[in-house]
Protein backbone atom coordinates (compact mmCIF):
# COMPACT_ATOMS: atom_id res chain seq x y z
CA UNK A 1 0.00 0.00 0.00
CA UNK A 2 1.09 3.10 -1.07
CA UNK A 3 -0.05 6.76 0.26
CA UNK A 4 -0.48 9.46 -2.07
CA UNK A 5 -0.29 13.51 -1.51
CA UNK A 6 -2.51 15.41 -3.25
CA UNK A 7 -0.36 18.60 -4.60
CA UNK A 8 -2.48 21.43 -5.46
CA UNK A 9 -1.74 25.22 -7.17
CA UNK A 10 -2.68 28.00 -5.89
CA UNK A 11 -5.69 28.49 -8.13
CA UNK A 12 -6.97 25.45 -5.64
CA UNK A 13 -6.80 22.63 -8.45
CA UNK A 14 -4.97 19.21 -8.70
CA UNK A 15 -1.78 19.05 -10.56
CA UNK A 16 -0.87 15.54 -9.53
CA UNK A 17 0.06 13.39 -6.62
CA UNK A 18 2.97 11.96 -4.93
CA UNK A 19 3.73 8.67 -3.72
CA UNK A 20 4.53 8.30 -0.11
CA UNK A 21 6.25 4.72 0.97
CA UNK A 22 4.61 2.79 3.27
CA UNK A 23 7.63 1.84 5.42
CA UNK A 24 7.34 6.00 6.10
CA UNK A 25 3.71 5.11 7.83
CA UNK A 26 4.49 1.53 9.57
CA UNK A 27 6.03 3.65 12.73
CA UNK A 28 4.71 2.54 16.04
CA UNK A 29 5.60 4.83 19.20
CA UNK A 30 4.33 4.38 22.70
CA UNK A 31 0.89 6.89 23.75
CA UNK A 32 2.86 7.46 26.87
CA UNK A 33 6.34 9.43 24.97
CA UNK A 34 3.51 11.32 22.59
CA UNK A 35 2.07 12.23 26.32
CA UNK A 36 5.39 13.50 28.07
CA UNK A 37 7.16 15.45 24.68
CA UNK A 38 3.98 17.61 24.76
CA UNK A 39 4.04 18.22 28.59
CA UNK A 40 7.40 18.89 28.49
CA UNK A 41 7.24 21.02 25.43
CA UNK A 42 4.22 22.93 27.44
CA UNK A 43 6.25 23.05 30.44
CA UNK A 44 9.44 24.69 28.36
CA UNK A 45 6.96 27.50 27.17
CA UNK A 46 6.19 29.15 30.39
CA UNK A 47 8.33 32.34 31.44
CA UNK A 48 7.97 31.78 35.30
CA UNK A 49 8.76 35.30 35.73
CA UNK A 50 5.46 36.23 37.83
CA UNK A 51 7.14 37.95 40.77
CA UNK A 52 5.13 39.60 43.83
CA UNK A 53 7.08 41.53 46.71
CA UNK A 54 6.95 40.42 50.47
CA UNK A 55 6.95 41.94 53.64
CA UNK A 56 10.59 42.34 53.27
CA UNK A 57 10.39 43.87 49.98
CA UNK A 58 8.39 46.68 50.40
CA UNK A 59 9.61 50.34 50.93
CA UNK A 60 7.18 51.33 53.28
CA UNK A 61 8.10 52.46 57.44
CA UNK A 62 8.96 50.05 59.54
CA UNK A 63 6.77 51.92 62.43
CA UNK A 64 3.39 51.10 63.93
CA UNK A 65 0.51 52.71 62.44
CA UNK A 66 -0.87 53.77 65.75
CA UNK A 67 -0.33 52.68 69.31
CA UNK A 68 -1.50 49.61 70.43
CA UNK A 69 -3.19 50.08 73.02
CA UNK A 70 -5.96 52.84 74.22
CA UNK A 71 -7.68 53.07 70.61
CA UNK A 72 -10.26 50.05 70.53
CA UNK A 73 -8.45 49.28 67.30
CA UNK A 74 -7.05 46.00 66.27
CA UNK A 75 -3.08 46.34 66.91
CA UNK A 76 -1.03 46.11 64.08
CA UNK A 77 3.29 45.61 63.60
CA UNK A 78 3.21 47.88 60.66
CA UNK A 79 1.47 49.29 57.47
CA UNK A 80 3.88 46.64 55.17
CA UNK A 81 0.91 43.96 55.70
CA UNK A 82 -1.39 42.71 53.38
CA UNK A 83 -4.67 44.26 54.46
CA UNK A 84 -2.90 48.15 53.72
CA UNK A 85 -2.94 49.83 50.73
CA UNK A 86 0.71 49.19 48.48
CA UNK A 87 1.32 46.22 51.09
CA UNK A 88 2.80 42.97 50.68
CA UNK A 89 1.48 39.95 48.66
CA UNK A 90 0.66 36.68 51.05
CA UNK A 91 2.23 33.55 49.42
CA UNK A 92 2.06 35.31 45.98
CA UNK A 93 4.35 34.18 42.76
CA UNK A 94 7.91 34.02 43.26
CA UNK A 95 10.31 33.15 39.47
CA UNK A 96 11.27 29.20 39.79
CA UNK A 97 13.83 27.89 39.43
CA UNK A 98 15.23 26.67 36.12
CA UNK A 99 11.59 24.58 35.47
CA UNK A 100 13.11 23.29 31.85
CA UNK A 101 12.35 19.64 31.06
CA UNK A 102 15.26 17.95 28.70
CA UNK A 103 13.35 16.21 25.13
CA UNK A 104 15.60 13.45 23.70
CA UNK A 105 16.41 14.31 20.25
CA UNK A 106 15.29 10.65 19.70
CA UNK A 107 12.29 10.85 21.38
CA UNK A 108 10.99 13.77 19.80
CA UNK A 109 12.12 12.55 16.00
CA UNK A 110 10.24 9.57 17.05
CA UNK A 111 7.45 11.53 18.18
CA UNK A 112 7.44 14.52 15.38
CA UNK A 113 7.55 10.96 12.19
CA UNK A 114 4.76 9.21 14.39
CA UNK A 115 2.59 12.64 14.01
CA UNK A 116 3.07 13.03 10.16
CA UNK A 117 2.18 9.72 9.53
CA UNK A 118 -1.24 10.14 11.15
CA UNK A 119 -1.90 13.20 9.03
CA UNK A 120 -0.54 11.40 6.27
CA UNK A 121 -2.74 8.58 6.73
CA UNK A 122 -6.09 10.86 7.77
CA UNK A 123 -5.11 12.21 4.41
CA UNK A 124 -4.87 15.93 6.33
CA UNK A 125 -1.53 16.87 4.32
CA UNK A 126 -1.27 18.54 1.24
CA UNK A 127 1.41 19.45 -1.43
CA UNK A 128 1.04 23.51 -2.43
CA UNK A 129 2.68 24.47 -6.13
CA UNK A 130 3.86 27.59 -5.37
CA UNK A 131 3.75 29.72 -8.26
CA UNK A 132 6.12 33.39 -8.50
CA UNK A 133 4.21 36.03 -6.44
CA UNK A 134 5.00 39.48 -7.59
CA UNK A 135 3.59 40.81 -4.43
CA UNK A 136 1.22 39.70 -1.54
CA UNK A 137 -2.30 39.29 -2.24
CA UNK A 138 -4.48 37.59 0.76
CA UNK A 139 -7.14 36.90 -2.12
CA UNK A 140 -5.12 34.61 -3.48
CA UNK A 141 -4.17 32.39 -0.80
CA UNK A 142 -7.99 32.43 0.74
CA UNK A 143 -9.12 30.91 -2.95
CA UNK A 144 -6.42 28.32 -2.88
CA UNK A 145 -8.35 27.31 1.07
CA UNK A 146 -11.88 27.22 -0.49
CA UNK A 147 -11.23 25.18 -3.29
CA UNK A 148 -9.15 23.10 -1.78
CA UNK A 149 -12.07 22.75 1.38
CA UNK A 150 -10.00 23.90 4.08
CA UNK A 151 -11.69 27.36 4.81
CA UNK A 152 -12.60 27.94 8.44
CA UNK A 153 -10.08 25.01 9.37
CA UNK A 154 -6.83 25.64 11.57
CA UNK A 155 -4.45 25.07 9.04
CA UNK A 156 -0.47 25.23 9.38
CA UNK A 157 1.60 26.14 6.62
CA UNK A 158 5.07 24.63 6.16
CA UNK A 159 8.33 26.22 4.00
CA UNK A 160 11.74 25.56 3.41
CA UNK A 161 14.76 27.90 4.42
CA UNK A 162 16.26 27.72 0.89
CA UNK A 163 17.52 31.49 0.01
CA UNK A 164 16.41 31.32 -3.75
CA UNK A 165 13.12 30.81 -2.54
CA UNK A 166 12.99 33.31 0.25
CA UNK A 167 11.59 36.33 -2.02
CA UNK A 168 8.69 34.11 -2.50
CA UNK A 169 8.49 32.72 1.53
CA UNK A 170 7.93 36.20 2.07
CA UNK A 171 4.96 37.17 0.08
CA UNK A 172 2.89 33.99 1.05
CA UNK A 173 3.36 34.77 4.37
CA UNK A 174 2.41 38.54 3.78
CA UNK A 175 -0.56 36.77 1.85
CA UNK A 176 -2.19 34.59 4.42
CA UNK A 177 -0.71 36.23 8.08
CA UNK A 178 -4.62 37.77 8.38
CA UNK A 179 -6.30 34.56 7.45
CA UNK A 180 -7.85 33.51 10.79
CA UNK A 181 -6.88 30.23 12.23
CA UNK A 182 -3.99 29.90 9.26
CA UNK A 183 -0.23 29.64 10.72
CA UNK A 184 3.21 29.75 8.65
CA UNK A 185 6.11 28.01 9.61
CA UNK A 186 9.77 26.94 8.00
CA UNK A 187 9.59 22.82 9.03
CA UNK A 188 12.73 22.40 10.35
CA UNK A 189 11.27 24.40 13.19
CA UNK A 190 8.04 22.30 13.61
CA UNK A 191 6.82 20.90 16.77
CA UNK A 192 4.49 17.67 17.98
CA UNK A 193 2.76 20.77 19.42
CA UNK A 194 2.22 22.36 15.86
CA UNK A 195 0.82 19.39 14.81
CA UNK A 196 -1.49 18.59 17.46
CA UNK A 197 -2.90 21.76 17.32
CA UNK A 198 -3.76 22.19 13.52
CA UNK A 199 -6.25 20.05 11.81
CA UNK A 200 -4.65 20.42 8.11
CA UNK A 201 -1.35 20.42 6.90
CA UNK A 202 -0.10 22.06 3.67
CA UNK A 203 3.19 21.73 3.00
CA UNK A 204 4.81 24.05 0.51
CA UNK A 205 6.66 21.82 -2.71
CA UNK A 206 9.78 23.43 -2.35
CA UNK A 207 9.85 21.60 1.24
CA UNK A 208 8.21 18.49 0.31
CA UNK A 209 12.11 16.64 0.12
CA UNK A 210 12.37 17.82 4.32
CA UNK A 211 8.90 16.91 4.81
CA UNK A 212 9.89 13.16 3.71
CA UNK A 213 13.15 13.15 5.49
CA UNK A 214 11.10 14.01 8.99
CA UNK A 215 9.24 11.00 8.27
CA UNK A 216 13.01 9.09 7.89
CA UNK A 217 12.97 8.70 3.71
CA UNK A 218 14.14 10.64 0.81
CA UNK A 219 11.68 11.94 -1.58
Amino acid sequence: MVAKLKKYDLDGKEVEEVSVDEKLLDVSVNQQLIKDYIVALRKNARQWSANTKGRSEIALSNSKPHPQKGTGRARQGCIKTAQYRKGAIVFGPKPKFDQHVRINKKERRAAIHYLLAQKVTEGNIRLLKLKALKEPKTKSVCKFLDAAGLKSKKVLFLCDQGEKTKRQRVNFYLSMRNIPGARFLPIENISGYDLMRTQEVVVIDTAQEKLLSAMGGKL
